[in-house]
């Protein structure tokens, strides 16, 4: 006879989307941080340039383009991340909070949408949508940044309880 005992049930988490421990695969707090510092120092920069509408344009799509890359590849993915990794972190303490990679990806997504959308439109001569997706996308930027509030992350908690009601 075999003394394997079975699984005891385990408690309930009360929140849908525990945040992992360090060494599975947590993310540290401060990357995403500067990462959304230097995405709202793009921003401003795309509304300066208001008056050079190609300028603007060009610049809305790099911020796009990080987006993207926060999205196939992860927050720690971006060149953002690696600017921190390589200029900010050494100068920093070591790591006192981790988090949860998926909803910073998933803010990262949203960004992508609102940058992408002000790009097409910007792109098909609709001279409104730049300024307007990078003002949107500056007020998320600019929350993440300053004060910590990440509203995709927001939105992907959200979600994720409205998927997991019962």
């Amino acid at each position: 006879m075999n003394n394997v005992t079975a699984p005891t049930p385990t408690t309930r988490q009360t929140t849908p989307d525990p945040v992992p421990a360090p060494g599975d695969g947590g993310i540290d707090v401060r990357g995403p941080r500067f990462g959304a510092g230097v995405s709202a120092v793009l921003l401003v920069a795309v509304l300066l340039l208001g008056d050079l509408p190609g300028v603007a344009l060009a610049l809305l799509a790099v911020v796009a383009a990080s987006f993207a890359l926060g999205v196939a590849r992860g927050v720690p993915g971006t060149w953002q991340a690696g600017l921190f990794r390589r200029v900010v972190a050494p100068r920093l303490g070591p790591v006192r909070e981790r988090e949860d990679p998926r909803p910073p990806r998933f803010a990262q997504l949203v960004g992508l949408l609102v940058t992408g959308v002000g790009v097409l439109l910007g792109a098909l001569g609709v001279a409104a949508a730049v300024p307007v997706a990078a003002a949107v996308a500056l007020v998320a930027a600019f929350l993440n940044a300053a004060f910590g509030l990440c509203l995709g992350c927001e939105l992907y908690l959200l979600a994720l309880r409205l998927r997991t009601r019962p």
